[in-house]
């Protein structure tokens, strides 16, 4: 057993204001995300430019803080949100969903996109890769707060969570910043890296739009199929809501939730393939 690092929640306090580490981290992971956009936009890996990418991130800012809360009202703690209702604006004290913050972010997208007059995979594909740091350090952000704990373990780097029965957990979350945050997003910066040779032009309303690196939808399916499968498995080392429990199957809500991204994300891949076949074939 590993001793958990009783870390405090409040990263820095200015006057009466208390910073969390949960709120830094989103502060770090939209810098993030403006920081890697304009680099792949200044040498010509994504279709935006920098100015573009200022107000997708603002888009993509709203989208994600109002959908993730939402996501976790709605999918995770109805009732308690219901019964008080103020808590709802307290996004600093954690429960943030993923899969609501990702309806949100998709909403954003395609307002985005209708906005310049471009297919909205477009906009996915080029944004895909930047968003992994950001999971990275949420999850961080949920180990200091030592929630989203994982179920009881003997492997030898469990830890007993502050506030819990006493039982030693997986450092679920920990497996998530890992998987989620880190494997993601090699996979995916390297996957969405253009070949040298490659001028495709991606939109033929207005050419300025390039990706030169793979069809349109196949970095937005490896996201989704990548984060899905990864989200799924972990799941097993993660406890469930207490209130939900278990689904048919033995499965979670995050499970659940995790299945339409690793359908979709495998269709567009399985598309993407068969765009490569035929493209050789002719």
């Amino acid at each position: 057993m590993i001793a958990y690092p009783n870390i405090d929640p409040v990263a820095f306090s200015i006057g009466p204001l208390n910073i969390h580490w949960y709120g830094l981290a989103y502060v770090i992971g939209f810098l993030l995300v403006l920081f890697l956009g304009k680099y792949r936009s200044k040498t010509n890996q994504i279709s935006l430019t920098t100015s573009e990418i200022d107000d997708l991130l603002l888009y993509g800012m709203i989208g994600l803080i109002i959908g993730a809360r939402i996501g976790e009202v709605l999918f995770y703690h109805p009732d308690y949100y219901l019964t008080n209702p103020l808590e709802i604006i307290k996004v600093w004290k954690g429960g943030m969903s993923f899969h609501g913050g990702l309806v949100g972010v998709i909403v954003a997208v395609l307002l985005f996109a209708r906005k310049l007059s471009v297919q909205p995979f477009i906009i996915f594909d080029a944004i895909a890769p930047l968003v992994p740091p950001g999971l990275f350090f949420g999850r961080v952000a949920n180990f200091i707060n030592s929630e989203l704990i994982g179920r009881p373990t003997d492997v030898p780097w469990g830890m007993i969570f502050p506030y819990s029965d006493g039982l030693v957990r997986h450092p679920s979350q920990l497996y998530q910043a890992f998987f989620e945050g880190l494997v993601l997003f090699i996979i995916l910066w390297y996957y969405s890296k253009p070949s040298k040779n490659s001028k495709n032009i991606q939109n033929s309303k207005n050419s300025q739009f390039r990706l030169n690196a793979k069809p349109i939808g196949a970095i937005s399916g490896m996201f989704l199929f990548c984060y899905g499968c990864f989200r799924f498995l972990i799941e097993f080392t993660r406890t469930p809501d207490t209130f939900m429990g278990y689904f048919p199957l033995g499965l979670s809500m995050g499970q659940f939730l995790c299945i339409p991204m690793i359908c979709f994300g495998g269709y567009l891949l399985f598309i993407d393939k068969l765009k490569y076949f035929s493209k050789n074939k002719n």
